[in-house]
């Protein structure tokens, strides 16, 4: 008993490496994901199809996806623009759950299975917007960096007596 209640100490403790854990999991999710879509582009423009007819062009659309996904997920694991990265996949997950899965949610159970982990993807991705790149991140380290710069003393200036 006394190890869980260490343990429940330690988790309060350390929320923020949490939220870090969600943040790398995500950005190799991401990427994973764009790796699936760059090998299986049928699945991809199958997908985008099922979500009716678009004034602009599907390949681009594709692009877009596929970069972001690489792109944000590089970022997001790495924590490096970490709220962009994450703002940048909101309107693809946006998109997915109302224009690709909702329609389908009734035919299908894959579709159903697929909208709850957009959704769940989704609301980590604004958690980790509003949150940012937390402790161990390459934000939080060029942070410090930038802040430790700013304290440093030139030892040539002589301060007025």
């Amino acid at each position: 008993m006394k190890d869980f209640i260490q343990l429940n100490h330690w988790i309060k403790t350390h929320g923020d490496l949490a939220l870090d854990l969600v943040r790398v999991y995500l950005g190799v999710g991401l990427i994973i994901k764009a790796v699936f879509f760059v090998t299986h582009t049928e699945y991809l423009m199958n997908l985008m199809a099922g979500a009716g007819s678009w004034w602009f062009a599907p390949a681009a659309l594709m692009h877009y996806i596929v970069l972001a996904h690489f792109c944000g997920g590089v970022c997001l694991l790495f924590g490096l623009f970490t709220r962009t990265a994450a703002l940048v996949q909101l309107p693809i997950f946006f998109s997915a759950i109302f224009y690709v899965y909702l329609p389908r949610i009734v035919s299908s159970v894959e579709a159903r299975q697929s909208l709850e982990f957009a959704g769940l993807v989704l609301f980590l991705l604004c958690l980790i917007s509003v949150y940012g790149g937390g402790r161990w991140s390459m934000d939080n380290w060029l942070a410090g960096k930038q802040h430790d710069r700013l304290f440093e003393t030139d030892s040539h200036v002589t301060k007025p007596a």
